[in-house]
Parts: C-alpha cells; sequence; structure tokens
C-alpha cells in the first residue's frame, strides 16, 4: 500500500512542482544574504554605523554582526549564502524544467541543504539564546532554509535518491505518502514563531 502510495507521488507532477518551494526559498536566502553582505560591508566600513534593519535593541542586525559568531569562518556569513544559494536555485530551475539530474547531485544537493539547517539552527540558537537579538533578515535565511530542506527531502525520499538502511527508507516513504513531513515543517516553523514572540513579542509588536 505504502510503495503504490509512493509510485503515485513520484508520477503525480507536483512532486516535481515541489521544487518549487526549493526556488522561493533559496531566493529569498539569497536576497538576505545580499542585504546582510551590503550590510557587513557598510559596517566593516564604518564600525559606528546604524544598518537598516536596527529597530531597538532587541530587533537588531547590528547585534547580532557584532558577535563572533556572524564571521564563523573568517568573513561575514552572509557571503556563504550569496555562494550557495544559487546552486539550490539553479537545481531548483532544471527540475521544474523537467531535467532528470544525476542522483549524485540531488544527493549533494540533499547534503548541503542539511548542512544549511544545522547552520541556521546554530545561529537562530546563538541568537535567540546567547546574543539575545534578532536579526530580521537573518530569520528570513533561517525560515527559508527549513522550508528548503523539508521540500528538498521531501523529494528525494519519493525518488529514493538517497542512501538509507531499508527499514529507515520504509519509515519515510510511509512518512511522506501521509504527508506527515508537511505536518513536521509546519510544526516546526509555529513553534520557532512562537518562541520568538514568547520571548521578544513586546519589542516585536
Amino acid at each position: 500500500m505504502v510503495k503504490r502510495a509512493i509510485e503515485k507521488l513520484k508520477t503525480n507532477p507536483g512532486s516535481v512542482y515541489g521544487f518549487s518551494l526549493v526556488f522561493v526559498a533559496a531566493a529569498l536566502s539569497l536576497v538576505a544574504s545580499f542585504v546582510l553582505s551590503v550590510e557587513a560591508i557598510n559596517l566593516a566600513q564604518n564600525p559606528g554605523a546604524t544598518l537598516s534593519c536596527d529597530i531597538n535593541a532587541v530587533i537588531s542586525c547590528g547585534a547580532v554582526a557584532a558577535h563572533p559568531s556572524s564571521t564563523i569562518l573568517g568573513f561575514p556569513n552572509s557571503f556563504i549564502g550569496m555562494m550557495f544559494e544559487p546552486v539550490f536555485i539553479t537545481i531548483a530551475v532544471l527540475v521544474l524544467a523537467g531535467v532528470r539530474l544525476p542522483s549524485w547531485i540531488l544527493r549533494g544537493a540533499q547534503w548541503g541543504a542539511t548542512a544549511a539547517l544545522a547552520f541556521a539552527a546554530w545561529m537562530f540558537y546563538t541568537s535567540y539564546f546567547v546574543i539575545g537579538a534578532l536579526c530580521p533578515w537573518c530569520l528570513v535565511v533561517s525560515f527559508s532554509t527549513i522550508v528548503l530542506w523539508f521540500a528538498l527531502t521531501r523529494f528525494t525520499i519519493i525518488h529514493k535518491v538517497l542512501y538509507l538502511p531499508a527499514r529507515m527508507k520504509t519509515a519515510l516513504e510511509v512518512l511522506v505518502a501521509k504527508d506527515y513531513d508537511k505536518a513536521m515543517m509546519w510544526l516546526v516553523i509555529v513553534v520557532l514563531a512562537g518562541a520568538i514572540i514568547v520571548k521578544y513579542g513586546a519589542s516585536i509588536f
């Protein structure tokens, strides 16, 4: 029954069009990364500058940018997004255009998306618990990365791209066939948004 459901998903155009979410999420992250990169350059030129998203002590890109975690590799983290988001956009365009990409490319994209998700989670944790300030553009990247990861993972599970133990593959296929992955994505987004509102609601509104 599960196999039949997965085969239906594979032949359903929606399994490909789901990549439109990858495209949109990567595009949003690229825009946010570009803005953050410009702000980082402005801040480097004028350390005392007030950035466009410095609204108050809590909603402040400047406070996040001043923390060592914002340059984990020795340059602004936003430069990483400028380098890699175009890769996801290109892959999304090719898949949406009907190009059958080799499994190794999709597998590499999955690993890249997973690394991006882990990095975004770490940055959110640092911003939320350590710095105590929120960068609006960083949040765009974080939430877009969540959507990108879930959309890409759904596609790679449906098309059996990943190397996984048989039991895990079956479990994931069941999860996708029942759309539990979509529920999980929204649960993560709602939990994070709720955590932001609970801690910073007064400053946001």
